[in-house]
């Protein structure tokens, strides 16, 4: 989509990229992104005993459905966090703090 500046057309994307960007916005948009992604970057085994909660700056929160996976995926974070932050430039994960969901 593009819009109508001075004259000229330009590209949406880059418009809001860079709003993103002057607002300091962009690492976390980038970050968000992991959630609707989460089965697939990190398989259905794990996706069905565990769910993203939410994240603070280079924190992801997940709640784990049983203590035995929860002590699991303690053991899997380093691996986790390769494929949570592979091909990204920006709006890198640095640790993951895993949490027993409510009646886990």
């Amino acid at each position: 989509m593009s819009e109508v500046r001075g004259g000229s057309l330009q590209r949406i994307g880059p418009l809001v990229d860079g709003l993103l960007r002057a607002r300091g916005l962009a690492e976390e948009v980038e970050r968000a992104s992991v959630i609707p992604e989460w089965v697939e970057l990190v398989g259905q085994q794990i996706a069905r005993v565990a769910t993203p909660v939410g994240f603070d700056r280079g924190t992801l929160f997940v709640e784990v459905h049983s203590s035995a996976w929860l002590m699991e995926l303690e053991m899997m974070e380093r691996r986790l966090l390769a494929r949570l932050n592979s091909g990204r430039e920006r709006g890198i994960f640095e640790r993951i703090v895993f949490r027993l969901a409510e009646g886990g």
